[in-house]
């Protein structure tokens, strides 16, 4: 039975180019997108990017820009990474600065009003650009920002507007106390854990005169939106939200199923404080956030200063597209941090990719298109369930792991049997041996369409033709 199922990424900052990171949580939602609906579900998919605040204000200054031309550079970038990537053209690509969104935050920021979860207040602490939140003393590490060592918070002292967090805390207790409502489960506990301790209410506004790069607070022309509460509504204004005039919000959010993927970092703003908004303004809360993990490069955080940040785009380029994807689903784990440098990536191309499905449909075309009369038909995937499950845990790894295992069965028994030889001397013995081997790697290759989407066509198309493709995945010296 067909179901409404949406799922989306968090909007990255435009203030530098795409990284691996964000290619990470990008292919893990085109994964679950592509794996949803060939098993029938109604998906929406929602990515964009983030425009507004203080960090990319400054960087549209230092280079000497006007922010709007500033945005728009740096979302084309993002936006020509979707297709780079192979991600599902049913694909939607929202922008914090488009003027439906700007028009749902106002929306949004109102309702909140109403419910009395919006007051003003002066204010004076820490704030960290990179995060675009303030902090406590408490949570510095060496006088900085743990997610960010190498920016010194500034001191803020101004009138805000702030949001009553303070004034969730039971009721968000009672949502984190559902199991599977964050995935992996410890990072569930570490939310409640964070919510027990006590929740502060947050600003959620900027003076205009020093920070004018943002959504203007509705009637108040002197303060814009801080931009967590901006981008936060991204997720329902895609939808359409408030008007929904499509139907896409009841049918999707209200209706749907909702999932929702996220770094590690960002547990507070994504299950915490969107979480109480949407409470404040009687919208229906998300039903699952999936965090991952960070990706490091040689034992440390990717930064251009150390010359260890790994380009998505460059990889695509000399490797392909699928051999990216492949690398994330499988040798980069789904919930703790990885470390990827490109010799490990080499090293898993060759062996898994050159050597291993690529050599393996080599084999098997070229003997079946020389002595097999009758292809099998390929299988749709939703009657194969056998990753099912843990593609629904999201444990990518292990469903590759799987597929991979398979793949290494089908070579040892063409190696035990001498499938090779068994052709030229025994025809009814060689096309049992061949159907076989075909029909397991049909269903194989059904199984990988939603981690390699390119690579499972062609191996499709090579199957229906009966016909040695041409080489999948060359080796890299």
């Amino acid at each position: 039975m067909s179901r409404p199922f949406y799922l989306t990424t968090t909007l990255p900052y435009v203030n530098s180019d795409p990284h691996l990171g964000f290619a990470l949580e990008l292919v893990q939602a085109d994964v679950i997108a592509r794996y949803r609906a060939l098993m029938g579900d109604e998906v929406f998919f929602n990515t964009g990017t983030d425009e507004h605040g203080l960090k990319i204000y400054r960087k549209a200054q230092e280079e000497k820009k006007d922010p709007q031309a500033y945005v728009d550079e740096y979302a084309e970038k993002f936006k020509k990474l979707a297709p780079a990537l192979g991600l599902s053209p049913e694909l939607h690509f929202i922008r914090t600065t488009d003027a439906h969104h700007k028009t749902a935050a106002q929306e949004l920021w109102r309702r909140c009003l109403k419910n009395g979860d919006i007051y003003k207040k002066k204010y004076k602490g820490l704030y960290c650009v990179g995060d675009e939140a303030f902090i406590k003393e408490t949570e510095l590490v060496n006088g900085k920002c743990a997610n960010h060592p190498t920016m010194a918070p500034i001191k803020i002292e101004e009138e805000n507007y702030f949001f009553k967090l303070s004034a969730y805390q039971e009721k968000l207790l009672a949502y984190l106390s559902r199991e599977g409502v964050i995935v992996p489960e410890w990072r569930r506990q570490e939310a409640i854990n964070f919510v027990e301790q006590g929740l502060e209410d947050f600003s959620i506004s900027r003076i205009k005169e020093k920070m004018p790069w943002g959504i203007t607070v509705p009637n108040d022309e002197t303060q814009v939106m801080y931009v967590w509460f901006d981008a936060l509504t991204n997720y329902i204004s895609t939808l359409g939200w408030p008007e929904d005039a499509g139907g896409n919000f009841k049918k999707y959010w209200v209706e749907g199923e909702t999932l929702q993927l996220a770094g590690k970092d960002q547990v507070r703003f994504q299950s915490i404080m969107w979480q109480a908004m949407l409470m404040s303004a009687s919208i229906k809360t998300t039903n699952k956030v999936l965090y991952h993990g960070f990706i490091t490069s040689g034992g440390q955080k990717m930064s251009k200063s150390l010359g260890n940040v790994i380009d998505p785009l460059a990889i695509i380029d000399e490797y392909g597209v699928d051999a990216l994807r492949y690398f994330l689903a499988r040798h980069v784990h789904p919930f703790e941090d990885s470390d990827v440098t490109m010799e490990k990536f080499k090293e898993a191309y060759n062996a898994d990719l050159a050597n291993g499905l690529g050599n393996l449909v080599a084999r098997i075309l070229q003997m079946s298109s020389q002595y097999l009369v009758k292809t099998p038909s390929i299988p749709n995937l939703e009657d194969l369930p056998e990753i099912q499950t843990s593609v629904y845990a999201f444990e990518f790894n292990k469903s590759m792991d799987h597929l991979w295992f398979r793949m290494q069965y089908l070579d040892g028994l063409i190696q035990e049997q001498r499938t090779f030889e068994v052709v030229k001397t025994n025809r009814i013995a060689g096309e049992k041996q061949l159907g076989y081997l075909l029909g397991q790697l049909a269903e194989i290759v059904v199984l990988l369409e939603p981690f390699m989407p390119d690579t499972s066509a062609k191996i499709k198309i090579a199957i229906r033709e009966n016909k040695k493709p041409k080489n999948l995945f060359p080796r890299k010296e």
